[in-house]
């Protein structure tokens, strides 16, 4: 009879091996999905690299999904670290991108000095405000935080649809649900190729955000704080404000992933930019244990995914959820993995 006995110290350069042989094992059980749905497996895996990483074309595409999956990933991991489970990242993305867009569509003769931070700042506050609705639910009601901020999701997508279909639809547009396309001023332009400017953002927040949880004493708070709020008085920290600012932080930082959707991916509001980065990110801040450091790794490689699955989609007619299929397998396999960092199996004796 085996028991599971807790390592005295975690195993040593395990975390390389858990990813690898996390991501060789979800591989393979999803080319077993494909088999058995009569598709040739190894092309399947040939299609996923090639559509994703092999060319520049696909690596761009792998980086333009990344930019926002690694934004709202990196508020996401904040609010875990203090145990506020924030599932709203999808819904703080789209109110940050009809933030973004009321200030280009109300301002389109500002010079892009100043419309694109004025869209910058309305999507951080929208999104802020946004993510501190559930934070005061939780603080002053007891309402549970993962409840409201995955109804608030709905809401801040059903309201974007509103504006879209209704009072900002471009009357130009035969029908389809889009805004006025946005005026070069307010659009962010390319770096290298068609990876934009907003690279440049992610890594500063990033670089802001690791700073300020290893160099401040908020950010020691807020490390601390994941111990819970009895923890936290006793030790005389903020707690209430705590929760608030991660939230916000994470509101923010989501905010600005959908600011750079409209402004340098589309250039338009529309519908299709709900494309689940927000639900994603909760994956991306697990696997990387939510370091700020491992994020941007596992940003681009489940992006990288994304991209070849439609590749998959497009050559072998894989349907769309096989994505979600995949993300899920790569989840548990290095959840799984991490236990066995911690802990192992021993027999019992007698």
């Amino acid at each position: 009879m085996l028991r599971v006995v807790k390592r005295q110290e975690p195993l040593k350069g395990g975390t390389p091996l858990i990813v690898v042989g996390a991501l060789a094992l979800s591989l393979g059980i999803s080319m077993l999905l494909l088999a058995a749905q009569g598709k040739p497996a190894p092309r399947g895996l040939f299609l996923l690299w090639d559509g994703a990483f092999a060319h520049v074309h696909s690596l761009e595409d792998t980086v333009l999904k990344a930019i926002p999956l690694y934004l709202c990933s990196l508020g996401v991991a904040v609010a875990f670290r203090m145990q506020v489970w924030n599932i709203g990242a999808e819904g703080q993305f789209a109110l940050g991108a009809i933030g973004a867009t009321w200030a280009a569509l109300h301002f389109p003769d500002l010079p892009a000095p100043l419309l694109l931070p004025l869209m910058f700042a309305c999507a951080g506050v929208a999104g802020g405000v946004w993510a501190l609705v559930p934070a005061l639910l939780r603080l002053r009601l007891r309402v549970n935080e993962i409840i409201s901020t995955l109804m608030l999701n709905y809401i801040g997508i059903l309201l974007l649809d509103y504006l879209v279909y209704g009072p900002w639809k471009d009357p130009t547009s035969f029908g389809f649900p889009l805004t006025r396309e946005f005026s070069p001023a307010a659009q962010i332009g390319r770096m290298i190729g068609r990876i934009h400017w907003g690279i440049l953002l992610c890594a500063a927040v990033g670089l802001a955000l690791a700073v300020f949880l290893k160099r401040t004493r908020t950010g020691f708070e807020i490390m601390a704080g994941g111990a819970g709020a009895r923890a936290a008085r006793y030790a005389h920290m903020p707690y209430g404000f705590l929760v608030g600012l991660v939230m916000v932080l994470c509101g923010v930082a989501s905010g600005w992933a959908g600011s750079l959707e409209v402004s340098a991916t589309l250039g338009r509001l529309q519908p299709s930019i709900m494309a689940g980065y927000g639900y994603t990110a909760i994956v991306v801040a697990w696997l990387a244990r939510l370091r700020i450091t491992h994020i941007a790794f596992y940003a681009f490689l489940l992006a990288g995914f994304r991209v070849g699955v439609e590749n998959l989609q497009l050559e072998l007619q894989v349907p769309h959820a096989f994505g979600g299929i995949m993300e899920g397998l790569i989840l548990l396999s290095v959840l799984a993995g991490q236990f066995f960092q911690n802990y192992r199996f021993r027999r019992a004796e007698g």
